[in-house]
């Protein structure tokens, strides 16, 4: 998954199918063998290994003629630039498997390559492209019945109608997606779609909504070990309470990233998180724990060599501090700022 986006990948089920057991042709069959050494690494997140052999088997398909094989090794290039941020080369990739795939009726292959096209259109933000391949990308997934695919599709043409602000468009597209993915009991995908429906809930300021998404977000995110996406929506169910005015429970989330943050020891999300416990106290009032938490802000910046969190967290503690009529410490931390500085 790359920014909220599900990607189509073949199942290890249908790999199988896939590749013949025996090949003919020596060039077809070492091809078939690079291809697979290209998924599995691909899999194994080794991107850059990947293209290598992926290329490789698409050479070699091409010198032994097999179209449908270098219409596979094309779609996984087209994943595989795509998962590496490279939108161009994966857009590059599908249309050439597209171009191929015209006289055949391999649909699930032509599933896929209109997935990462959609995919890598709205990245560019080419919002009109996006939506023209992913609905015929959807098309393919309800023609072929493909449960996990119409998942992805109607979670990706969400976030092409959230990118344009429409985002009672894009509600209406995850909400199906959600349907369908706790069909199948697929809480991975089922955490990712929670996740973008609470973003387009809080897009539209409807923080109680966008909450009750994010809550059941985080729970799974705990029950799955995903710690990166469990802190990603504490963060938000905290800005959340915060824009809501309930800042003790807003408190409570950002606490709870804290802790999550220092469990994995994420130094940016751990000061993020004290900043705005800073804040939130401030909020309610309760000026000397903000002052302990910004002064845990100032060394953790200090010790990370970060000078703009650093010069964050001591005007945080000057405002504070002259808020609760202590001159002399804020004058202390005035000089920080100055010595600093210079």
């Amino acid at each position: 998954m790359k920014r909220n986006t599900i990607t189509h990948e073949f199942d290890s089920g249908s790999q199988a199918e896939i590749l013949p057991p025996q090949e003919s042709d020596d060039h077809s069959s070492e091809g078939s063998k690079l291809l697979r050494q290209g998924i599995q690494q691909q899999q194994a997140g080794e991107l850059i290994t990947a293209m290598k052999s992926l290329q490789q088997s698409l050479a070699l398909f091409q010198a032994a003629g097999d179209l449908q094989k270098q219409a596979q090794a094309l779609s996984f290039l087209g994943l595989v630039t795509y998962s590496a941020g490279d939108y161009k080369g994966a857009i590059s990739y599908s249309q050439q498997c597209l171009s191929l795939l015209n006289n055949t009726s391999d649909l699930t292959l032509q599933m896929q390559a209109l997935s990462h096209l959609g995919n890598a259109y709205r990245h560019l933000n080419d919002h009109q492209k996006a939506i023209e391949f992913l609905e015929k990308c959807l098309k393919i997934t309800q023609q072929l019945q493909d449960k996990r695919s119409q998942v992805a599709a109607l979670n990706n043409l969400g976030l092409v109608y959230k990118a344009l602000s429409n985002f009672t468009q894009a509600i209406d597209y995850q909400q199906q997606s959600l349907e369908i993915v706790r069909e199948l009991k697929d809480n991975w995908g089922e955490e990712q779609v929670l996740k973008n429906l609470g973003n387009a809930w809080y897009a539209l300021n409807n923080y109680p909504k966008a909450i009750a998404y994010y809550e059941q977000c985080v729970v799974l995110s705990r029950s799955l070990k995903n710690v990166r996406s469990a802190s990603q929506v504490l963060k938000n169910l905290g800005n959340a309470c915060y824009a809501l005015g309930d800042y003790p429970k807003a408190i409570k989330y950002y606490e709870d990233r804290l802790q999550l943050a220092k469990e994995i020891q994420d130094k940016r999300s751990e000061e993020q998180s004290l900043s705005s416990l800073g804040v939130t106290c401030e909020a309610l009032g309760d000026y000397n724990k903000a002052i302990t938490y910004y002064e845990e802000r100032l060394l953790l910046a200090r010790n990370i060599k970060d000078r703009r969190s650093e010069e964050q967290a001591l005007a945080s503690l000057k405002v504070a501090c002259y808020a609760l009529g202590d001159y002399a410490k804020a004058m202390q931390y005035q000089q920080g700022t100055s010595s600093n500085n210079s």
